[in-house]
């Protein structure tokens, strides 16, 4: 019996100290909860320059870019400072000038304003390539510096690559279904302008830039306003037009462009020049002067061509021109 009772003591004994133990690891080790655990409060961007974490909710964001202004405003976002265009007086691109109003300037994407920069206090930095040749060490020092943009030609034969850094900057809003809803909406103004451009006989078109000392054409791709005219819009490219680079056109060539259409850009300082091209009879031989069919532009469409808010500007544009 004494026996007996000595066992079960040790038993219970080692009964204690086995939920003791228990004890100790249950409140050394938390139990696993069902709720998700936190975010960080952080994103990673992809970009040409690697990786960069920047906040998860961007209320700053600084642009030196007119196409990455457009992308903001496609998908109703404002950017905290933005990039001017000296050899246009410096100030707001006129098509955004409205809806950017008091929002500072930063100087331009090749000479951007530190000083101005670090005063805004950004979230986020988003540049081109070619700015980053020159600035991006200085700019990541101001705040996380994103680089969208490539090396020109890469998209030669790649039409919907003026979509890409749209993308993007909606993927760092949450807004990448409005995006695409506004992307899809251009394509389609596109297409039905599209439908009315091949109804024409005559279809030739060239797209020209007078500049302060030549006159240069711009080609059939390599830059989405040239693949939204020839591609999207299906005019049908001049015997001169070049296939992928723009080219200065002499005097002697103007005689050559079989064009039914002639959209002109002018430089501001380019005056002179259009003057003397005006008044060349060799000009006067071609088709679209001599049919009033040549349209001066505002000399923003080469800005225009790479966001949804231009490229919707320049199909209005096309279609007063082959309407009047």
């Amino acid at each position: 019996m004494v026996r007996q009772r000595a066992t079960t003591m040790i038993l219970l004994a080692l009964l204690v100290l086995v939920l003791t133990a228990c004890s100790k690891a249950t409140e050394a080790t938390p139990p696993q909860q069902d709720t998700p655990v936190e975010e960080s409060g952080t994103q990673t961007i992809e970009h040409l320059k690697g990786t960069t974490v920047v906040p998860q909710k961007i209320e700053r964001m600084v642009v030196l870019s007119a196409a990455y202004i457009d992308h903001m405003l496609t998908i109703g976002e404002k950017p905290a400072g933005v990039n001017v265009e000296v050899r246009y007086g410096g100030d707001y691109l006129p098509y955004f000038a409205d809806q950017l109003a008091g929002i500072p300037t930063v100087g331009s994407a090749d000479s951007p304003n530190l000083e101005a920069i670090l005063q805004i206090d950004p979230d986020v930095i988003v540049i081109e390539s070619r700015t980053a040749e020159s600035t991006y060490d200085q700019l990541e020092k101001i705040a996380p510096t994103i680089v969208l943009g490539t090396e020109w030609l890469d998209f030669v034969d790649d039409t919907t690559y003026w979509t890409q850094d749209l993308l993007t900057i909606a993927g760092m809003y949450n807004k990448v279904d409005l995006a695409k809803e506004k992307i899809a909406e251009v394509e389609q103004q596109a297409k039905q302008l599209k439908a009315k451009i091949e109804q024409l006989d005559q279809k030739k078109l060239a797209y020209l830039r007078v500049r302060e000392k030549t006159l240069q054409i711009y080609a059939a791709k390599g830059h989405p306003t040239n693949t939204l005219l020839y591609h999207d819009l299906g005019f049908v490219p001049t015997t001169v037009t070049p296939a992928e680079q723009r080219e200065d056109l002499s005097m002697e060539k103007i005689a050559d462009v079989d064009a039914d259409f002639v959209v002109l850009e002018i430089d501001p300082n380019a005056d002179e020049y259009l003057n003397n091209i005006n008044a060349s009879s060799l000009w006067k031989g071609v088709p679209a002067v001599g049919t009033d069919q040549v349209y001066t532009t505002d000399s923003f469409w080469l800005f225009k061509g790479w966001g949804a808010i231009g490229r919707s500007e320049i199909i209005n544009e096309v279609e007063d021109m082959i309407n009047r």
